[in-house]
Parts: C-alpha cells; sequence; structure tokens
C-alpha cells in the first residue's frame, strides 16, 4: 500500500512532458505564421496598389490609368480585379473635385501544408478626389 502511494507522489519525468508540449505548440504557432505572413504583405501589396491608382487618377483626372496599372502589376506580381466608382463628366474623365473610388480584388490561397488550401479573397479600397478641370 505504501508503495502505491509513493508511486502516485512521484513526479520525475514531468519536466520532460512539459517541455515536449511546449516545443510543439511553439512549431506549430510558427508553422502558423509562416502560413499567414504571406497573406499579410499581399493586402499591404494590394492596399499600396489601389492608393496608387487612385493618386494617379486624381493627377490625370480620369480613370484611363492603364499605364500605371501594368507597371504596379509588373511590380508586385498582382493582378487584382478593379472596379471604379466615379462622377464621370465624360467618357472616363473626372471633373474637378469629383469623386473617385477604386475597388482591388484579389484572389489568395491559405494553404495549410497538407490539409489543403483554402481560396480567400482579398479586397482594398481608396478613394480621392479630381484635381483637373475640364471646360
Amino acid at each position: 500500500m505504501k508503495r502505491l502511494k509513493k508511486i502516485g507522489k512521484d513526479r520525475r519525468g514531468e519536466g520532460y512532458m512539459d517541455i515536449a508540449i511546449g516545443v510543439f505548440c511553439l512549431m506549430l504557432v510558427v508553422a502558423l505564421a509562416t502560413t499567414l505572413f504571406p497573406l499579410f504583405l499581399k493586402k499591404q501589396q494590394l492596399d499600396s496598389f489601389a492608393d496608387e491608382i487612385v493618386r494617379q487618377a486624381e493627377i490625370v483626372g480620369s480613370t484611363d490609368v492603364s499605364e500605371r496599372i501594368a507597371q504596379l502589376k509588373q511590380e508586385t506580381g498582382l493582378d487584382p480585379q478593379i472596379y471604379w466608382e466615379c462622377d464621370y463628366y465624360s467618357g472616363n474623365k473626372v471633373q474637378l473635385n469629383g469623386d473617385i473610388q477604386v475597388t482591388l480584388i484579389q484572389k489568395a490561397d491559405l494553404g495549410f501544408f497538407v490539409f489543403g488550401s483554402f481560396p480567400i479573397e482579398l479586397k482594398a479600397k481608396a478613394s480621392g478626389k479630381s484635381e483637373v478641370y475640364y471646360k
């Protein structure tokens, strides 16, 4: 009977198990971070992309900024869908102080190694005012 009580109170080796579980949890967190970090980077690039093309549209007073879009696509490697919402004057032109808003949508895959890949949609919005006066 005394031997059973002694075995129940014996805690040798418990520290090794705690360390093994802690290291396993740390590795899971690192694996999750390496999976999510590229998505945060893409989202930041998409936000910057939207800001850049809205600024270009403000300067030229038009949503015809295809050269800048092509340049940004090449620089970032992104190919988002682009949706404009503007107070058009005529054609693609936006009158002075007219609202310009762009929405970019980029598909990205959130992959968890062997568990599969989950497609998600990243969105970025930017807005501004035209700086060109048309007579």
